[in-house]
Order: C-alpha cells, then structure tokens, then sequence
C-alpha cells in the first residue's frame, strides 16, 4: 500500500508522487520497485481519485476524518484488504515519496517478523527508524481503529510500542533506499540520487 495521503505542505501543496525525477513520476519509481515484491498495489489518497487514474490503483482514502496521518492511511489499507482480499494477512506500506525502496523490502521485513515472532516489521537506514515502511498485520485493524478515533493517537513509533516489532536496518551509504522528496530542494538531489541509483 502507498501512502500518498499527505497534504505536502513544505512543497506548497499538491501531490509528491506525482513529482518527476529523471523523467519518471516518483510515483511511478515507488510502484517498479515494489509491484515485484507485493501481489497487488493500492493507493492511499485523499480528494479526488481520478488523478491517479493513469497508474491503474485502487485508490483508498481515509475514513478517519480530519487528516490524523499516516496511521489513518494503514487503517484504511488493512480495512480494504480484509474486505477485498480475506487471505491476505499482511500489509506493506511505503511512503508514496520514496522513490529508491529496497529491492529486498518485503522479503527482509517478513523474514525478520517471523524470525522474532513479531506482530509488526518497520525498516530502518542508518540510525534512524522509518515507521511509515512497514508490515502490517491486518488482525490488529480494529484494535488500530480504536487507538485512532478513541484513543486520538496519531504518532505511529506509540502505537507499534504496543506490540513486538521487528526492525530491519539498510545501509544509508551511498544512498539512503527511505530518501524521500519532502522539499524542492530535495527534488533538486532525488535528481542527483537517481543517476547513482541506476547506475547501481
């Protein structure tokens, strides 16, 4: 599931995915990475869908009013899952804004989650934890839902707390696979990293 949910404010507003680097949408980079490891893509995002209509997702939006975060794109996700897809336990999400995931991110994840006998697997580079990147099981959905609309928790690292998790951790070096596109100027060194990324 890509998160694409947010109201990216520090690049004056619009969709980040829909951003180019190199050519290519980075958004259309985050789905080349991760359709060979997922069997099957949808989108988080809010206001009207048919922007997305090119990439050929199911297009989820928040049922949480009142933009809570990402948590509420995961909710959204594991609640579209277990309806359309009830054999499938577990969910990955990825920021929409990521365009050079892991080759090995759901593998990596899922081998960790088993390995530790967690209930969650979120990734990591460097020293610092991207909550956002992670394995979810769709079984904690309701218990999720109630952390956000009764308990109004919003942060995601409190709500994982709760539950064993698994952290993966990737070199940052020579490039961080979780770089994500918060600002223009980030665009202006996504364009940079997409010349050492393909020439990898």
């Amino acid at each position: 599931m890509l998160l694409a949910g947010g109201l990216a404010r520090r690049m004056g507003g619009g969709d980040k995915p829909m951003r180019t680097i190199g050519g290519r949408t980075i958004l259309e980079r985050v789905i080349a990475r991760l359709s060979p490891q997922c069997s099957g893509l949808i989108l988080n995002a809010n206001g009207d869908p048919a922007r997305f209509a090119a990439f050929g997702l199911h297009v989820v939006a928040d049922d949480v009013p009142g933009f809570p975060g990402p948590l509420a794109g995961i909710l959204a996700a594991l609640d579209w899952t277990a309806t359309n897809r009830p054999e499938i336990e577990w969910v990955l999400s990825a920021a929409g804004d990521c365009p050079f995931l892991p080759r090995d991110l759901v593998a990596r994840l899922h081998d960790a989650r088993a390995r530790e006998n967690a209930q969650l697997a979120v990734a990591a580079s460097g020293k610092q934890s991207h909550p956002v990147i992670g394995l979810w099981r769709v079984a904690l959905r309701n218990e999720l839902r109630h952390a956000l609309v009764v308990e109004d928790l919003r942060k995601i690292d409190r709500w994982t707390a709760r539950y064993p998790l698994a952290t993966v951790t990737w070199p940052a070096e020579p490039l961080d696979p979780f770089f994500n596109a918060n600002t223009v100027e980030d665009i202006s060194e996504a364009e940079r990293l997409a010349a050492l990324d393909e020439a990898s």
